[in-house]
């Protein structure tokens, strides 16, 4: 059973309901260990001083904020303490927005707020409440010493937590150089834009999440199977990728790409896809068989070639050495 994160009180206005924040995601990345080649020892890394080299115990190590190349001021516990807030135990609500106002860029990190016992006439209450009026509650919280912006989410049947960002962490768009202006003035043509909503309309379809995978970490951990199998280097044979003709050039033809697209319909299901990777698989596997065969057979008919010559020249080498002792 997972632990909770945090545990305390979801409150708006004079409203209390008891709560947990359980995590909403689960890591599925392939981590690594560093090993040292020569005998595949796990490699540790260790606390040295900069100047002596010498290992640094826990007990020795404080905080200090580098404000200058080289120059810090050393902080102590209670400095941290002092500047953290007061409130620790209530996600308190502070104002509910529209949902469509908080712009993607905000949000971070899932949260599942999970009621206790005897407080889910209010959560559902809060939940219900939410999505009828489409908002959502733009809330803060305290997890050990630091204070987050988060907000409060209905989710089908579940209130969702999500960890945002303050507006200082986000980058100003506008540092970036983005094309700004009516379409005019970049020659999109009426024709151009409802050839591109066709296709959009064409590609249309149902929000399945379950159809998208990691198809990385699924190769890689099919590597490392067959690795652990046989011990040693599993070898793959890359597919150059197909160059487009018009790959030299900047000039896009934006209609007949549209209608290719709109004409294929791109939708192709996942499953036509994997047969067609399988059938490219067993393609190239068959092929480098057939390569390693013919290189086995070279190399056999090769030894039995050196094979005769040497016999032949040992065979007159001795029929010499006969020779010379009968006439001796």
């Amino acid at each position: 059973m997972a632990r909770p994160v945090w545990s305390g009180t979801l409150s708006f206005g004079l409203l209390n309901i008891p709560v947990s924040l359980m995590s909403g995601e689960r890591r599925t990345d392939i981590s690594f260990r560093m090993l040292d080649s020569r005998n595949n020892t796990p490699i540790r890394y260790e606390r040295v001083n900069a100047e002596t080299g010498e290992e640094v115990a826990w007990k020795d190590i404080v905080k200090a904020f580098e404000y200058d190349k080289g120059s810090y001021v050393v902080l102590e516990p209670g400095d941290i303490k002092s500047a953290a807030p007061e409130s620790h135990g209530a996600i308190e609500v502070e104002a509910f927005v529209e949902r469509e106002a908080v712009g993607p860029q905000y949000f971070e990190k899932p949260y599942v707020l999970v009621p206790a016992k005897k407080a889910e006439k209010g959560y559902v209450l809060l939940r219900e409440s939410l999505a009828r009026t489409g908002k959502v509650g733009v809330a803060r919280v305290v997890i050990r010493t630091r204070e987050h912006l988060c907000a409060i989410v209905p989710c089908g049947h579940a209130l969702m937590l999500l960890m945002m960002r303050y507006p200082q962490e986000l980058v100003d768009v506008d540092e970036y150089r983005i094309p700004e202006g009516a379409k005019g003035e970049y020659r999109i043509t009426d024709k151009e834009l409802k050839f591109s909503e066709q296709l959009i309309d064409s590609m249309t379809s149902e929000w399945e999440p379950e159809q998208y995978r990691d198809e990385f970490r699924e190769r890689l951990q099919d590597v490392i199977q067959k690795r652990m199998k046989a011990k040693g280097v599993v070898e793959r044979e890359d597919e150059e990728p197909e160059v487009a003709e018009d790959a030299t050039t900047n000039v896009v033809d934006f209609m007949a790409l549209l209608q290719q697209s709109i004409d294929r319909n791109t939708r192709t299901p996942a499953k036509k896809k994997a047969s067609r990777t399988t059938s490219k698989t067993t393609k190239a596997a068959k092929s480098t068989k057939a390569k390693k065969t013919t290189r086995k057979a070279a190399k056999k008919a090769t030894g039995k070639s050196t094979a005769k010559k040497a016999g032949k020249a040992a065979g007159k080498k001795t029929a010499s050495r006969s020779k010379a002792r009968k006439a001796a």
